[in-house]
């Protein structure tokens, strides 16, 4: 993992383990990641001190859910300034608008295009003032 202070620190959040692994191998190399099952895990790491960058969650995860944990993370006077980007599988036009109208940064659809993801991240920090340390 990469632990420079000025690169930038990803969450991901999917219950599938095999999303996980694709999603760490692919953000790695520019970013610091931590990988959670479900969005109370990442919650409560949050509530650690621990304060992303950027989260990149799932719609459907056990425990809480991604529209949940964005509603929560949105009401928080601490956590409201992270964007978050929604990464599912769910393509319907009613589900993006209740994401991005709760305060998702972005929604993308899987399967996705890796570059395209890359591209949306990095769009996303550098709205945000962070940007990607090249590898």
């Amino acid at each position: 993992m990469n632990t420079r202070s000025n690169t930038p620190k990803i969450i991901v959040i999917d219950d599938n383990p095999t999303m996980e692994n694709l999603l760490k191998g692919l953000l790695e190399a520019n970013y610091e990641v931590s990988v959670f099952e479900n969005g109370l895990a990442a919650l409560a790491y949050m509530q650690q001190g621990n304060i992303p960058d950027l989260i990149i969650s799932d719609l459907n995860t056990p425990l809480l859910d991604g529209h949940e944990l964005l509603v929560q993370l949105k009401a928080s006077s601490y956590f409201q300034s992270i964007p978050v980007i929604m990464l599912t599988a769910e393509d319907s036009s009613d589900i993006k608008i209740k994401c991005l109208k709760a305060g998702a940064e972005d929604f993308i659809v899987k399967p996705f295009n890796p570059f395209e993801l890359d591209a949306r991240i990095g769009l996303v920090l550098k709205r945000y003032g962070k940007e990607a340390v090249a590898a």
